[in-house]
């Protein structure tokens, strides 16, 4: 119960979402790093999909650190991410994995204070990947060509997932692409936030090169753009997939 002076808790300016299955013991690193933020918390919530390596179990000792804890079942990463968003309040939403950390223990503070003053629907810093690729929002984006949003340094206004729906779990690897292309087509504003937010494992699901998810960046593609607005990025998608093949033959 409130006493006479209480206050009721602020609202969360930024909800961070970490979804997991089976993570093993990359998983503390990715929370703690969450955690370490000053001066600004976040409100965390964690969807596991039901890990059987202990994930669950340690989960559940550290509960009074996590704002929504949920571990069950799902139907893929992307359907655990909109449980993650129903169960979200701040006004920004960030999404991490279990092999992803904030890059810095005054990220979040950094990213708040830039996004006051900047106008932005979708605010993206940059993700640094352990094997020395570095992504960022380009001066120049062009939609059709492939995903230009990395989620683990986008910063997503919250309310844009009650306006323009939420990620398509149909899609196992590219429903963020998806989603992206959803709002630029309403003309949402993609801006460059001057900030590394995370550092990311490579080897994730959509780093995986598998030809699925080359298949299901074309059917994304076209949902959106004339099929000879497509072509010349649909070949594009197939070399890229038979470059990644060959690389991979020779490095294993």
């Amino acid at each position: 119960m409130l006493g006479a002076k209480a206050m009721p808790a602020p609202t969360p300016i930024i909800s961070v979402i970490v979804v997991c299955k089976n993570p093993g013991p990359r998983l503390p690193a990715a929370l703690g790093s969450i955690w370490d933020q000053r001066p600004v918390p976040a409100e965390l919530i964690v969807v596991d999909g039901g890990s059987t390596d202990g994930t669950r179990e340690w989960l559940e000792s550290q509960r009074s650190r996590i704002a929504t804890l949920i571990s069950e079942p799902d139907r893929g990463v992307y359907d655990a991410m909109n449980k993650g968003l129903a169960a979200a309040h701040g006004d920004w939403v960030l999404f991490l994995g279990a092999d992803d950390r904030l890059a810095g223990e005054t990220v979040l503070g950094e990213a708040i204070h830039w996004m006051g003053e900047n106008k932005a629907d979708v605010a993206i810093g940059e993700a640094a990947y352990d094997d020395g690729r570095i992504y960022q929002l380009g001066p120049r984006v062009n939609p059709v060509a492939r995903n230009f949003v990395h989620h683990q340094a986008a910063f997503y206004r919250r309310k844009l997932f009650h306006e323009h729906g939420c990620f398509d779990p149909s899609l196992a690897i590219m429903a963020d692409y998806e989603f992206n292309l959803r709002l630029w087509k309403k003309h949402a504003g993609f801006k460059s936030l001057p900030l590394c937010i995370a550092t990311c494992g490579s080897g994730g699901l959509s780093d995986a090169g598998r030809w699925h998810g080359y298949g299901e960046e074309i059917r994304v593609r076209h949902r959106y753009f004339s099929w000879w607005h497509c072509l010349p990025w649909d070949t594009l998608s197939v070399l890229r997939f038979f470059r990644k093949k060959l690389v991979r033959k020779f490095t294993q």
